[in-house]
């Protein structure tokens, strides 16, 4: 896969993320988010600007917050990744 697939893909875990937090479903959440660190572990991080790199660096925190939180900064993220998805060739 290339990188402008696993940043989709990516975006797509993160919003399921965020939903499950908002729905009160800890277990859904942990494992979509699980899923989305496979991700981003799969991108080639040479190739993409560095304010992205620093938000899939950021991803981590996400599992320290708060649920309310949590869920919103995926659903933030979420939303960068997708946008980045569309820009990149």
């Amino acid at each position: 896969m290339n990188n402008k697939q696993i940043l989709g893909a990516l975006s797509l875990d993160l919003k399921r993320v965020a939903i499950g937090y908002y729905r009160g479903s800890t277990v859904m959440s942990e494992r979509f988010f699980e899923e989305a660190l496979k991700r981003r572990d799969e991108l080639d991080n040479s190739n993409l600007k560095p304010y992205l790199v620093k938000f899939l660096k950021n991803m981590e925190n996400l599992k320290n917050k708060r649920n309310d939180r949590a869920a919103e900064d995926a659903l933030l993220y979420s939303t960068i990744f997708q946008n980045a998805s569309t820009i990149i060739s």
